[in-house]
C-alpha cells in the first residue's frame, strides 16, 4: 500500500500524519522444523512442565543493518500508513542507480518480479509504489539513495523534493522501525506460514449479520460449517472452481462456492455420521436437526445412494424445496437450553449436553426407528425420540443428591478406542462407560477425583420456582415464619454463590479449559486459557503439561501423529504426540475456534469466519515449492487499486460551524475522495459535562447533543446516504472521529471498531486523550486518531507522554465495562467498541502498531518557541514559513525520537491555525488579547471563523494492493496437479503403511475372547487404525443373504466388545486386538428419561462385519481389512461353520489381505 499528502486548497498533511516503511532483511518461513532444529529446552523430560518460545515461528521481522535504514529508525515519519503489499524487486535491481530525482522516485510503473522465497526484502517508496532501492553501504546513520558520491538520504529526498508530481515534500521523525514503532509486514505470499487453501476469505464483519460461523466438520467429500441462520458446504471437489453464475452471497464473492441451506436457529455443533448419510446439528434453540449427505457424481450430478440406503418418502429420506442441495430429515426438542456439544459414540448413540449440567443419551435404536416412519409421521417421530432419552444426570442421582455438578457442560468426547466418554467444563471432568452408561470417575483440572454433591436440577428448580411464586404474591414478612425465610435467605444466596462461582469467578480463570481431543494413541489432551496443553491417559491420570505460547488455547484436533493446536490470536502449532513443537504460523489474524481434517488438508476457522486449509504435510518441502511457484505467479493474482482519503480535523471551542464554513472545510474536496475522516475537539466542555461523560464511560454509554448534532450536520454537507454512508463514529468527553465512505467504495470497506483513552485528570477525565477509529479496506488495516493533548507552552514533556500514552494503550477490542450493545451513543451505526483504557501491560504490542496505516489528527497543542508573539507575526506576514518551522516544538521533539516515532507530516505552507479572535477573518485575527497567544502551526482552511481554531484538512493518496483470491485459488490448484516434484512428494506422503491381519473370520462363542492381531510391516513409517462395526444382521435359516444394519457412525452392537478399538502401531510391531461377546445383553427402554422396561436380547446367531481402518499421518488416504464375524448358538451349526473359519484363519494367519478402498466408510 502505497500514500501521498495531496496539496489542495485547504493545505497538506501538517497534522495528519503517515509513517514509512524501512528496509529490512526477512528470512521466510521455509524449511520444516525438525526435532534437531528445536530449542535445547524440548529434549527435556516430558514429565515436567515445559515452557517453550515460538519466537523463532511467529516473529520474522528482526531488522538487518545491512538491509539499510538506522536502527533508531531515523529514516520513518510522523503518521503511520504501512504502504507495502508489493512484491520486492529482484536482486539485481539492489544496485540500480539512476540519473535524475524523478527516476529515482519512479523506475517502474508496473510491478516486479518476486523474489524467491529465501529472502524477501520489503522497501519503503516515496509515493509511487514503487519500491526503492537503498545503499546497503551505509550503517547507523540512516537510508539512502548513493548516486556516485553523493548521498540523498531518504528524509533529505522527501524532505526537499516529496513524493509523486503534486505531493508536499514530508518532514520524517527519528525513532521508528524498531519495538513498538516497527510496521508489520505485508505481503501477497506471507513469508512466515504455508501456502495456504484459502477456502474462504476474512470477510467484513458487516456483511455476516446472521451469518457467522461458528462450527466446522468434515465428511469425505464435503466440508460443513454451522452458521447463525443455517447451514453450508462445500464440496471439497470444487473448492478450485468458481461460482459458474451462481449468485454468491455478499461477502463471499471470492469464497470457493458452496450451497446453504434455509434459515434455522444458530448452529451451536456439528456432528458427521457417514453411517447413516447424515450431518447431525446442534442448535442454541435446543433442537436437533439431521442433514442428509448428498453425494455428488464425476459429471457434477447428485448420487442416488442415499436413496438406497432408507425407504423413499420417509423420515430418513429427507425433505427439502425442489433443487435444493440441503434435505432435512430427523429433528427433535433435545434441550430447553442450547445445545452446546454433541457426539455419537462408539455403539451409535448421540449424546448432547447443555447448561447446568444436563447430559442426555439418545439410544440409536428409537433414532432408527424414527428415520422409517413415512414424512406425514415426522410429528409422530420426533415425538418418539425425544421421550426415549436417558437422562444421566438423574442416573447419578440419589435422594435429590447429585455427584454431577450444576456446571455447563461445553465438551464431550467420544473415546473409541476404550469405549468412553469424556464430559467437560470450564474446570470440571467426568468419565463415563459408554457401553454401561454408567459414571466412572469425576475430577477437576489438577486431576484429583472430585467428592462435593451438588443439589438436583428438579429440586432446584422448585425452589426457584417455589420462591419465585412466594415474591409474586409479595407476602408479609409476618406471614411466613422465621425458619421459612431464612431458609429463602439462605437458597438464594447459595444460589448466587454457586452461578458465580460457574463463571469462574472463584476458580482459577488462567486455568479454564477451553478445548479436548483425543489422539490417535488414546491419549487425551485438554487446552486451557493460560496457553498450556495437558496430557491425560484413557483413565482421566493427569500425565503431564506442555507451554509453548502464552495465548489461550481456543481449539486442538490430533490426527495421525500428530496434533494440532489452535490459539487465541491466530497462531496454529502442530505437536507430535509427546508434546514436542514440531511448528508453528499464524494461521488467521484473530481466534481460531475450530478445526477439521478432510481431503488431506486440516481446515482452521477463525472467529471472524474465514476458513484456510493447511496441508496435513506442513511443514515441509512441499511448502517451499508452493511459494515459490505462486511467488512467480504473484502478477496474475494481485490487484492494484487506488483511493484518496480525505482527514479533517477541527477545535471548534463548543461552537457550532455554518453550512459555508463546513463547505469550505471539508464539502469542496469531498468529492475527489472515497474516505472521509473527521476529528473534532472541544465539541462539549465543562465541568459538570466531563464527570457525566466519564460516568457515562463506566457504564459503556457515549455521545451528547452537540456531538449528535456534529454528526448530522457533516453528513448532511458529505450527502450522506446518497453520496457516502457513515460506517462509525466514537465520542469521549469533547472528543469526537467520525468516518464516512463513498458508496461506490462501500462492499471493500468494513470491520469498523472503535475506541478511546483519557489523558485528563488522572487518565480519567476525557477533556485531554484521544478517540479513533480502526476500518479494514481492501484488506488493509487503517486506524485514525483523533487527538487532544496537554495546553500551554510549557507542557511539552505532558504532551509526549500524552501521545505515549495514547499509542500504547489506545485499544479497539479491549470491552469497557458494561458494554452493550443497545448503547450506541453517537454511534448510529453498528461498530465494535473498544473501552476506555487506562493500562498497558509491557509485553503486549500496541494495536496501532499492528495497522497497515495509522493517521494522527487533532489538537496536539505544540507551539512555536524561542519567538515573540510581533515576530511570529511578522513572519506570518511575510509568508516566511521555512523559518517558523525551525521553531516548531513539535518538529524539535520529533527530531530528538521523543514522540511521533517513526512518522512523517507533510511541510506545512499555509499559516499558523491558532489562536484567532472568532468570526474575524484574514491574518488581522490572530488573538490581540491581553495574552497574545505566539500562533501554533498546522494547516487550516483561514476562512472558516466559527472557532478560535481554523479547521485543517489532507488529503492522501493511497495505493493498495490486494489479492484476487478466486485467482489464487486457482493457480494453486494448478500447481499441485502439474508440479512433478509437488506430485511426486504428495505419492510419498499419502502412502498408507503395509499392515495384515491375523484372520478374516473369527467365530464368537462360549464367551470366549478372541484376539484379532494387526502387524505393521512398514519399517519406516507408523501405522493408525481404527475398527468400525460396517453393520450386523440376524443368520437366516433358509441360508438367504441377511439384510444388514449400521448403527450410527458404525457403532459396535452393545453385546460386542472391541479393544483397543483404535490406536498408532509403530513400524515393525504387533498390536493386539481382545473381541469379547455377551451371549445376553440385558436392555433398558426409558421413556422421559425413566427405565421403564428391561429385557435380555438374546445375541447369539449374528453376523457382523468389521472393518479395520488404517491410515498414515499426513493424507487422509485410507485402506480397509474387513473381517467377518459370527456368533453361533448350535453345535452343529458351529462345528459346520468353525471349519473353514479355522482353515481360512490357518490360512491366513499373519498375511496379507487385500485392501479395500472404502474411503467413505
Amino acid at each position: 500500500m502505497d500514500e501521498r499528502n495531496e496539496e489542495d486548497e485547504g493545505g497538506g498533511g501538517g497534522e495528519v500524519d503517515v509513517n514509512q516503511h524501512r528496509q529490512r532483511k526477512v528470512k521466510s518461513y521455509s524449511q520444516p522444523l525438525e526435532r534437531d532444529a528445536l530449542p535445547g529446552g524440548l529434549t527435556s523430560k516430558r514429565n515436567s512442565v515445559r515452557n517453550h518460545s515460538l519466537d523463532e515461528f511467529t516473529n520474522p521481522f528482526s531488522a538487518d543493518p545491512a538491509a539499510g535504514g538506522a536502527a533508531d529508525g531515523s529514516n520513518a515519519a510522523r503518521s503511520f500508513s504501512y504502504p507495502h503489499y508489493h512484491p520486492s524487486p529482484p536482486l539485481s535491481s539492489q544496485h540500480k542507480y539512476f540519473n535524475s530525482v524523478e527516476d529515482m522516485r519512479f523506475p517502474n510503473q508496473h510491478l516486479p518480479p518476486p523474489l524467491p522465497p529465501q529472502q524477501r526484502n520489503v522497501g519503503g517508496s516515496f509515493g509511487s509504489g514503487i519500491p526503492f532501492p537503498l545503499d546497503r553501504r551505509r550503517g547507523s546513520a540512516g537510508s539512502s539513495i548513493s548516486e556516485g558520491d553523493e548521498t540523498l538520504t531518504l528524509e533529505r529526498a522527501m524532505s526537499e523534493f516529496g513524493g509523486a508530481p503534486g505531493t508536499l515534500p514530508e518532514f520524517m521523525g527519528i525513532g521508528g522501525g524498531s519495538g513498538i514503532f516497527r510496521v508489520p509486514l505485508r505481503a501477497a505470499m506471507h513469508p512466515n506460514r504455508p501456502p495456504a487453501l484459502e477456502l474462504r476469505q476474512h470477510p467484513l464483519r458487516e456483511t455476516q449479520a446472521g451469518s457467522f460461523l461458528r462450527t466446522i466438520v468434515c465428511t469425505s467429500t464435503q466440508l460443513w460449517a454451522g452458521q447463525e441462520s443455517g447451514l453450508r458446504f462445500w464440496n471439497l471437489s470444487d473448492v478450485f472452481e468458481s461460482w459458474n453464475e451462481r449468485p454468491a452471497k455478499r461477502g463471499d464473492e471470492e469464497s470457493a462456492p458452496f450451497f446453504e441451506s434455509g434459515c434455522t436457529s444458530p448452529v451451536v455443533c456439528l456432528v458427521a455420521d457417514e453411517a447413516s448419510g447424515f450431518v447431525w446439528s446442534g442448535h442454541k434453540d435446543g433442537k436437533v436437526r439431521s442433514w442428509r449427505i448428498l453425494r455428488r457424481l464425476p459429471d457434477g450430478s447428485s448420487s442416488k445412494e442415499e436413496d438406497t440406503r432408507t425407504a423413499a418418502n420417509t423420515v430418513g429420506a429427507g425433505t427439502g424445496d425442489p433443487g435444493s442441495s440441503f434435505r432435512e430429515g430427523l429433528s427433535w426438542q433435545a434441550h430447553r437450553t442450547p445445545v452446546l456439544a454433541m457426539i455419537i459414540t462408539s455403539y451409535g448413540d448421540i449424546w448432547t449436553s447443555s447448561e447446568g449440567g444436563v447430559l442426555k443419551i439418545w439410544p440409536w435404536e428409537s433414532i432408527e426407528k424414527s428415520l422409517s416412519l413415512t414424512i406425514e409421521e415426522r410429528h409422530m417421530a420426533a415425538i418418539l425420540v425425544e421421550r426415549s432419552y436417558v437422562d444421566l444426570r438423574s442416573q447419578v442421582t440419589v435422594n435429590g443428591v447429585c455427584s454431577l455438578p450444576c456446571v455447563d457442560i461445553k465438551y464431550l468426547l467420544s473415546d473409541s478406542s476404550r469405549s468412553k466418554v469424556w464430559s467437560a467444563g470450564s474446570q470440571i471432568f467426568a468419565l463415563w462407560d459408554s457401553r454401561k452408561r454408567e459414571l466412572l470417575k469425576v475430577f477437576n483440572i489438577d486431576g484429583h477425583v472430585e467428592n462435593r454433591v451438588d443439589i438436583s436440577q428438579a429440586q432446584e428448580n422448585h425452589v426457584e420456582d417455589e420462591m419465585k411464586v412466594k415474591l409474586n404474591k409479595k407476602e408479609k414478612s409476618g406471614s411466613m415464619s422465621f425458619f421459612q425465610r431464612s431458609r429463602n435467605v439462605l437458597m438464594g444466596a447459595a444460589d448466587v454463590v454457586r452461578r458465580v462461582a460457574q463463571k469462574g469467578t472463584f476458580g482459577e480463570d488462567n486455568r479454564r479449559t477451553e478445548a479436548i481431543a483425543i489422539a490417535k494413541d488414546g491419549m487425551i489432551w485438554t487446552g486451557c486459557t493460560n496457553g498450556s496443553l495437558v496430557q491425560w491417559d484413557g483413565n482421566g491420570n493427569r500425565l503431564f503439561e506442555v507451554h509453548h505460547h502464552s495465548s489461550a488455547v481456543k481449539s486442538i484436533y490430533a490426527y495421525g501423529t500428530r496434533l494440532w493446536v489452535g490459539y487465541v490470536n491466530g497462531t496454529l502449532q502442530v505437536l507430535d504426540l509427546e508434546g514436542y513443537l514440531l511448528g508453528g504460523w499464524p494461521a488467521h489474524d484473530g481466534p481460531i475456534i475450530n478445526m477439521t481434517v478432510g481431503g488431506s488438508y486440516i481446515f482452521t476457522l477463525a472467529n471472524h469466519g474465514g476458513i484456510r486449509g493447511w496441508s496435513l504435510t506442513s511443514p515441509g518441502p512441499i511448502d517451499d515449492i508452493l511459494r515459490t511457484e505462486l511467488s512467480s505467479k504473484e502478477l496474475a493474482y494481485t490487484k492494484m487499486t487506488k483511493i484518496k482519503i480525505l482527514a479533517g480535523t477541527w477545535n471548534v471551542g463548543q461552537e457550532r460551524a455554518s453550512h459555508d464554513s463546513l463547505i469550505s472545510w471539508v464539502g469542496c474536496a469531498a468529492a475527489e475522495v472515497g474516505l472521509v475522516v473527521v476529528g473534532l475537539q472541544e465539541v462539549e466542555m465543562g465541568a459538570g459535562f466531563l464527570a457525566m461523560a466519564a460516568a457515562k464511560e463506566t457504564v459503556g454509554l457515549e455521545g451528547s447533543a452537540n456531538g449528535q448534532w456534529w454528526l448530522d450536520t457533516i453528513g448532511k454537507t458529505l450527502d450522506e446516504g446518497t453520496s457516502f454512508e457513515r460506517i462509525g463514529s466514537r465520542q469521549l468527553a469533547g472528543l469526537l472521529i467520525a468516518a464516512w465512505v463513498r458508496k461506490s467504495l462501500r462492499p471493500n470497506v468494513g470491520d469498523v471498531d472503535a475506541a478511546a483513552v483519557a489523558c485528563g485528570f488522572g487518565r480519567a477525565i476525557g477533556n485531554k486523550g484521544a478517540v479513533g477509529l480502526r476500518v479494514r479496506v481492501f484488506d488493509r488495516v487503517m486506524c485514525f486518531v483523533n487527538c487532544h493533548f496537554a495546553a500551554h507552552l510549557d507542557a511539552v514533556g505532558k504532551r509526549n507522554a500524552d501521545f505515549d500514552h495514547v499509542y500504547r494503550t489506545l485499544s479497539f477490542t479491549r470491552p469497557s465495562v458494561g458494554q452493550s450493545s443497545a448503547s450506541a451513543g453517537a454511534t448510529s451505526v453498528q461498530v465494535h467498541r473498544g473501552g476506555n483504557s487506562s493500562s498497558y501491560h509491557s509485553d503486549e504490542r500496541p494495536e496501532l502498531s499492528e495497522a497497515d496505516m495509522v493517521v494522527f489528527l487533532g489538537d496536539f497543542n505544540y507551539r512555536l518557541f524561542g519567538i515573540t508573539y510581533d515576530e511570529a507575526r511578522d513572519m506570518v506576514s511575510q509568508r516566511c514559513f521555512d523559518w517558523l518551522r525551525e521553531k516548531d516544538q513539535l518538529r524539535a521533539e520529533m527530531k530528538t525520537g521523543k514522540v511521533f516515532q517513526g512518522m512523517r507530516e507533510a511541510q506545512i505552507r499555509f499559516p499558523p491555525t491558532y489562536k484567532f479572535e472568532k468570526h474575524q477573518a484574514g491574518l488581522s485575527g490572530y488573538d490581540s488579547s491581553e495574552k497574545k497567544r505566539i500562533p501554533a502551526c498546522y494547516e487550516a482552511c483561514m476562512d472558516v471563523t466559527d472557532s478560535d481554531h481554523k479547521p485543517v484538512r489532507c488529503i492522501f493518496s493511497v495505493e493498495i494492493a490486494h489479492v484476487d483470491r478466486f485467482v489464487r485459488r486457482q493457480e494453486f490448484g494448478e500447481i499441485l496437479v502439474s508440479h512433478e516434484k509437488i506430485n511426486t512428494l504428495l505419492k510419498e506422503y499419502s502412502i498408507v503403511p503395509e499392515t495384515v491381519i491375523s484372520t478374516n473370520d473369527i467365530l464368537l462363542q462360549n464367551q470366549d475372547t478372541s484376539i484379532l492381531r494387526i502387524t505393521n510391516k512398514c519399517d519406516k513409517h507408523k501405522a493408525s487404525f481404527k475398527i468400525i462395526c460396517e453393520g450386523q444382521a440376524v443368520v437366516k435359516d433358509d441360508g438367504s443373504r441377511p439384510e444388514i444394519f449400521a448403527k450410527g457412525s458404525f457403532g459396535f452392537p452393545n453385546w460386542l466388545q472391541v479393544q483397543p478399538a483404535a490406536g498408532i502401531i509403530n513400524p515393525g510391531q504387533v498390536m493386539e486386538v481382545t473381541v469379547h461377546h455377551e451371549d445376553f445383553y440385558t436392555q433398558e427402554e426409558f421413556v422421559d428419561g425413566i427405565p421403564q422396561n428391561w429385557w435380555c436380547e438374546d445375541t447369539r446367531d449374528k453376523d457382523l462385519w468389521l472393518l479395520v481402518k488404517v491410515n498414515g499421518s499426513h493424507s487422509t488416504e485410507t485402506r480397509s481389512h474387513r473381517i467377518h464375524v459370527r456368533h453361533c448358538y448350535s453345535c452343529i451349526d458351529s462345528v459346520n461353520d468353525r471349519k473353514p473359519s479355522s482353515r481360512r484363519f490357518h490360512d491366513n494367519h499373519l498375511q496379507r489381505v487385500d485392501f479395500l478402498n472404502l474411503d467413505d466408510c
